[in-house]
Order: C-alpha cells, then sequence, then structure tokens
C-alpha cells in the first residue's frame, strides 16, 4: 500500500488538476507520468478510500469543529481557524487540491474501471465521485467540472470553464443515478479484502449511494426549482429501486485495522497534541448538551457528551460546574477568562490506531426525513416529522455509544438513557416551541466529526444560532465564512474562467460571497 501511495502521490497527483496547476505541457509529455493502464483499478481503489477518511478526519479536526465552534483552539496563534483566519494557499488551496487530488485518482479510476469493464468498481467510482465534487462545490461554490481532468485529452482543456452549482448538482444527481443503476446489476466486488468499508459488499454500495443522494437533495432543498420533494418521496417509497440506509450496520464508516499502513491519522498523536494544550470544546456545544437549573447549576448532561469530551481535572478554577467551554472567537485579552477550567475532547475515544472515520451515517437520514416532513416535502406531516427525529437520536446515541467503550472511564448509552434524553428540555421534540430551529440543532449535534457536514448545513440553516466572537473582526469582519476563496494558482492560471464564475456569484473572491444553495443567497435572491 506505501508503494500504491508513492505512485499516486507521486506520478498521477504530478497532472492532478488541470484548472489549477501549472506546466501541463511538460507534465503531459513526461515519460515518468502514470499513463491509464499502467496500474490496475483495484491497485487504487484502497489508497483512495484509507487515505481520503484520514484526510476527512484532519479537515474535521482543524476546519469545520473549529468554524461551526465545536471546538476552539485557544492555546496559541498556530491555528486560528476559530476567529476565520484562513491563508490563501495553505487553507484554500489545501481544501482546493485535497479534493482535486481525489477526484482526478477517482477519474482515473473510473475510466481504468471502464476499460476493464468492471461494473463494481465503475459504480463505486461515480459513488466517490460525487462525495468528493459535492464537497468541492460546497465548499467553493462554481467550479469545473464538464472539462474538468481533460487537459492530458486530446482536445481537452488546460483552462476548463467552472460550472454553476445548480448545474453541478444535476450532473451529481446523474451521477448517482447511473451508479445504482450499476449497483442494481449485482456486480462482484473482486477483492473484498482490500475494501475497509463494506467488505465489497455492493448492496451496502448502493445504500451508501442513494442516502448520499438524499442529503445532497436536502442540500439544495430551499430551491424550489430543484423539485426536491418529489424526488425524496420516490426514493422514500420505492426502497426496491432505491435502498438507502436502514440501521448503523450500513453506515459510511471506514473501519482502520490498527495495523500499519491502516492507521488512524490521530493514532499516534499524543493527548496534549489533539487537544489539551489548545483545542477545547466551546461555550455553545456545552449550551446545546447540558441542561442547568435557575441557579445556573448543572443538572442533566446529553448522554454523547462524556464520549465526545471530558472534564477539565482541575475543577478548582471552575467552582459549582463541571462542564465548561471556552469562548469561540475570543480576543486575547478574553482568554484568560474563558480558558481556565475548560473542557477538551476525549483523547482515548479520538487517538486509537483503529478510530474509524466516517463519511456518512443512518442518523442523519433520518433528519433528512424528519425536516422533510416538517416542510410538507413528503407526507404525513409533523407526526411524521417527530418519529424521524427520535430514530435519528437514537441512531446517533447509538453510535456513539459504541465509541463510550474506549474512554478512560467506559460509557454506555442504554435505551433509558435515550428516553430521558427524549424527555428532557434538551431533547424533547414536544417541548420545542421553533421545531424548525430544534431540528436544525439537533441535526448539528448528530453531525459531530463527520467532515465538513456541520460547516455545510449551517451555511443551508442558519442553525444553530452561533455568537461569532469578537475575535473575528480581525479576518473576516465578524462573518462566519460563507465559502472557501479560490486559491492563488488557480486564481492565476485560469484567471478567465474564475473570474467569470465570481462573477456569475455575484462576489468578490473571499470568505463572504454566499454559495447558491445557502439561507443567505435564497434570501438575497441570488
Amino acid at each position: 500500500m506505501k508503494k500504491l501511495k508513492l505512485i499516486i502521490l507521486s506520478g498521477l497527483m504530478l497532472g492532478v488538476f488541470s484548472f489549477c496547476t501549472e506546466n501541463f505541457e511538460e507534465i503531459n509529455t513526461n515519460p515518468n507520468k502514470t499513463l491509464v493502464g499502467m496500474i490496475q483499478a483495484y491497485n487504487m481503489f484502497e489508497p483512495i478510500l484509507y487515505n481520503s477518511a484520514n484526510n476527512w478526519l484532519d479537515r474535521t479536526w482543524y476546519y469545520n469543529n473549529e468554524l461551526i465552534q465545536f471546538t476552539a483552539h485557544t492555546g496559541g496563534v498556530t491555528r486560528r481557524e476559530h476567529m476565520y483566519f484562513l491563508e490563501e494557499s495553505r487553507d484554500w488551496g489545501g481544501f482546493w487540491n485535497h479534493y482535486a487530488t481525489y477526484l482526478k485518482n477517482i477519474d482515473h479510476m473510473h475510466e481504468l474501471a471502464q476499460e476493464k469493464g468492471d461494473k463494481s468498481l465503475e459504480a463505486v467510482a461515480l459513488t466517490f465521485k460525487v462525495l468528493f465534487y459535492s464537497n468541492m462545490t460546497d465548499m467553493f461554490g462554481s467550479v469545473p467540472y464538464e472539462e474538468a481532468f481533460t487537459g492530458r485529452e486530446i482536445g481537452g482543456t488546460l483552462t476548463p470553464k467552472f460550472n454553476t452549482q445548480k448545474e453541478i448538482y444535476q450532473f451529481m444527481f446523474a451521477d448517482l443515478e447511473a451508479a445504482n443503476d450499476i449497483y442494481a446489476t449485482n456486480p462482484t466486488f473482486l477483492n473484498p479484502t482490500m475494501d475497509g468499508m463494506y467488505a465489497g459488499k455492493m448492496d451496502l454500495w448502493r445504500k451508501f449511494n442513494n442516502s448520499l443522494y438524499l442529503r445532497l437533495l436536502c442540500r439544495v432543498s430551499g430551491r424550489s426549482e430543484m423539485n426536491v420533494g418529489t424526488k425524496m418521496t420516490e426514493i422514500l417509497n420505492n426502497s426496491g429501486k432505491y435502498p438507502i440506509f436502514a440501521s448503523n450496520a450500513d453506515n459510511a464508516t471506514v473501519k482502520f485495522s490498527g495495523t500499519d499502513p491502516y492507521l488512524s491519522n490521530f493514532g499516534t498523536t499524543t493527548e496534549s497534541g489533539f487537544t489539551s494544550s489548545g483545542r477545547k470544546l466551546t461555550e455553545q456545544l456545552i449550551k446545546m448538551t447540558v441542561q442547568t437549573d435557575q441557579n445556573g447549576i448543572q443538572v442533566y448532561v446529553d448522554p454523547r457528551l462524556p464520549i465526545i469530551g471530558k472534564i477539565n481535572p482541575v475543577t478548582s478554577v471552575n467552582p459549582g460546574k463541571i462542564w465548561k467551554g471556552t469562548k469561540s472567537g475570543c480576543t486575547e485579552q478574553e482568554r484568560s477568562l474563558a480558558d481556565p477550567g475548560t473542557s477538551w475532547l476525549n483523547y482515548k475515544v479520538f487517538c486509537r490506531k483503529d478510530a474509524p472515520a466516517t463519511y456518512m451515517d443512518y442518523a442523519e437520514v433520518q433528519f433528512i426525513f424528519a425536516e422533510a416532513a416538517l416542510k410538507g416535502l413528503i407526507s404525513s406531516g409533523t407526526s411524521a416529522a417527530k418519529n424521524y427525529y427520535e430514530a435519528g437520536v437514537r441512531a446517533s446515541m447509538e453510535k456513539w455509544s459504541a465509541q463510550g467503550a474506549y474512554s478512560e472511564t467506559p460509557v454506555t448509552i442504554t435505551t433509558a438513557n435515550v428516553n430521558t434524553y427524549l424527555a428532557s428540555p434538551l431533547g424533547s421534540w414536544d417541548l420545542a416551541t421553533n421545531k424548525a430551529e430544534f431540528l436544525g440543532n439537533q441535526k448539528f449535534l448528530a453531525l459531530f466529526w463527520v467532515g465538513m457536514e456541520a460547516y455545510h448545513e449551517f451555511r443551508r440553516t442558519g442553525y444553530p444560532v452561533l455568537t461569532i466572537g469578537e475575535g473575528t473582526q480581525t479576518y473576516n469582519d465578524k462573518i462566519l465564512p460563507t465559502r472557501f476563496g479560490y486559491p492563488p494558482t488557480t486564481m492565476s492560471t485560469n484567471s478567465e474562467n474564475s473570474n467569470a464564475a465570481l462573477e456569475e456569484m455575484g462576489g468578490a473572491n473571499d470568505m463572504k460571497t454566499p454559495v447558491w444553495w445557502s439561507k443567505q443567497a435564497i434570501a438575497e435572491g441570488k
């Protein structure tokens, strides 16, 4: 596998991204460049699966958790994402090249699979393509799609046009339909031992494909022209044609064995490096997971919190409270009051060599249906919405309960624990006055440690209502980034098309222009 990484990362990545890299004429004539046919599609699958999963974890930890106020790195100035300090080359460029790298490799794998008549990997490649393209367009807005990666082909281009998000979503829906049709033929995955997510079971890949379809339909549900309700209803009512996640056993979770090279990225990280020296849980997260009485005394805690978090042992600076969060986006002056006694991420749970990485889970599907029912996109109304919501919470609790076994003090979430939560002010559907906000908040919690999903969902719904810290004024005028800007290399090597894309989106190349499906863009009529 290490050799395969070298092949992909030193050869294939040289020509990885026709729309953001320079010197393509030289690369396209490089005799040492990996060419189609030099490696097998299956030899690409395993590095794509495991390496992308680890990169997924990194971006969750570095960016999603900090931007969306799960954590805040207040222990210094080496990382300031919670203050919206994001550099053009390191951060914008890092995301752009991350998605581009895997999309090019996936495109190559798809081409090889088609050449060899391997239907299983052809379908898997399409599912992966949509997974990565959806994240790329959701981070940047308009990106190349139709003409992407054509630079090495006769008649291709090194400066591809950018497609709008609406166009990209339509293309992605078509790719998911095509993949679903292939999965329906029950193709054989030739080497199941390479598949650390589904062991080559095509029925489970098919469920992931169609559950991903639901995620993307939900993403654009604010755009009436996308006719989301009709397609959601078709998927919901036709499980034979569109099987979806039915339990946590179906979750799209990459399982690391813990043996080199199948290691979770955080498996060799120290507790200080992971969280206690810098990253703290935030006031926002504690507020949403801890119930207090009229005197401010903590009387009840979300059962998931002791699994994802750890109480600071320095309790003397935190009298009368157990869980404390720091202030996201705080200034340097505020840190001296905000940081002492703050809680951390649970190192024992997340920093294991065999800790899993999740692309999507069953709980998310239930939350998607809950929102769709509440909004009337699917039938049955609020009673169905409540049932879907409670099923989503149960699924989330069950998933985290399995991880609770690794906590320093093992934690198990029982059915009784879940019932108590669903009857509490924290989790009761019936007690919630604003059901849309309540669902948005609960989905936010269920999306913890699932890629950039909480960040995407916040921009779509506006929930939870976040308190933006004064420290963010310096770097983005107290505006939570609405998108990532195109990196400098892209702007310089494909300036005509990237500038046309910015004009179409109606903003500058900054972090203040809303993406097409967002609540802000819809409200502004963009």
